[in-house]
């Protein structure tokens, strides 16, 4: 066996579920009805071998075939008529002026992660590392995609998400995007203690790679702890599809 796949392969065994789990089942049951596919930051920074963070997270986002899945969560999110919502991550001149921050605020700020000119322009929007992933804007901009207000940090407390999926009579929230034990396990925090059903996508994310420690492997420990379910891409379409 190669050192690549030999690598691949203890990255599957690390990352596998427990084959005896101490946890119960929640009994979760998804009702098309009042669900909704919500996707954290779906940009270039975060996805696209040019962005910022490539060589923080490209390895995990390969490995998971991340940037294929969300595609499958999208196309199979509009095809069976689910409601779409973005949470996006924009930082506009004024962020940069904050007194202090976490390890990874002052990552993203230092690398001009999200950044755009201001709240109230699109000049040099298109194509830059705050905007989405190109496959993806036929499902996000189709004028039917809730485009959340931008978080600031990690979690949904910033922005509008709550609100908007509250008007739209949603209840249960299939969650995907980035990053794993960052954006995505703030919001599943969040949005469990406001009352929402969550299941996280476990393959449509990822997590970044660090003498610090494996965020990938942080965030899956504490979503068979949190979520109401934690589902591969495969599982989720064949639910979806029922």
């Amino acid at each position: 066996m190669s050192q690549a796949n030999e690598a691949g392969q203890q990255n599957v065994n690390r990352y596998a579920d427990p084959a005896d789990p101490a946890l119960p089942q929640t009994g979760f049951k998804l009702d098309r009805a009042k669900s909704a596919l919500v996707v954290i930051d779906p940009q270039n920074d975060f996805l696209s071998p040019t962005g910022v963070t490539w060589s923080v997270f490209g390895q995990s986002i390969t490995e998971n075939n991340t940037v294929e899945n969300l595609g499958r969560l999208f196309k199979t999110a509009k095809d069976v008529g689910i409601a779409v919502a973005i949470s996006p991550h924009y930082y506009y001149p004024h962020d940069h002026e904050w007194h202090f921050g976490g390890p990874l605020e002052k990552v993203m700020h230092s690398l001009g992660m999200f950044d755009r000119k201001g709240p109230t322009t699109l000049e040099g929007f298109d194509g830059s590392g705050a905007d989405f992933l190109e496959a993806y804007k036929p499902y996000i901009l189709d004028g039917k995609t809730i485009i959340a207000s931008p978080h600031k940090v990690y979690g949904p407390e910033t922005n509008d998400l709550a609100l908007q999926l509250r008007k739209k009579g949603v209840s249960q929230i299939i969650l995907a995007g980035m990053a794993a034990n960052l954006c995505i396990e703030s919001h599943l925090r969040e949005l469990i203690e406001q009352g929402f059903e969550v299941v996280v996508v476990r393959d449509a994310t990822a997590g970044p790679r660090l003498p610090d420690g494996d965020g990938y492997l942080a965030a899956l420990i504490n979503y068979r702890y949190l979520a109401h379910a934690l589902w591969t891409t495969e599982q989720t379409v064949q639910e979806l599809s029922r």
